[in-house]
């Protein structure tokens, strides 16, 4: 499977909602579920834990990636990747990229490869 880099430079096709979807497996989901609720400090479903990743525009959307302000950017400027956007890092992703540095990392090495 191809690596899905979302707008934010989470890999997507490496999530654990995103694997549990794919998989179409309901313990993990339970799991993800569960993990999530208590890491997140959020009621979280196993039904919540579907998704095929934030760069599909139609299909299942694990319930922040609907609302999330960074891939909602990112549909409406066409760009594959926040990496790709002229306002590169701006601050609606660096407050993100602070609580995700890996994410940092990948967009960083895609801007290098642009």
């Amino acid at each position: 499977m191809d690596k899905m880099i979302g707008f934010c430079g989470i890999i997507c096709t490496e999530c654990p909602a995103f694997l549990a979807t794919q998989k179409d497996d309901d313990k993990e989901r339970e799991r993800v579920a569960k993990l999530w609720s208590g890491e997140f400090n959020a009621k979280i479903k196993p039904e919540d834990i579907n998704c095929d990743g934030c760069l599909e525009e139609s299909g299942r959307l694990f319930s922040h990636c609907k609302v999330c302000e960074i891939r909602k950017c990112g549909l409406e400027k066409g760009v594959t990747n926040c990496a790709y956007c002229d306002d590169f890092i701006c601050e609606k992703l660096d407050e993100f990229l602070k609580m995700v540095p890996e994410a940092k990392q990948t967009l960083e090495e895609i801007k290098k490869g642009l």
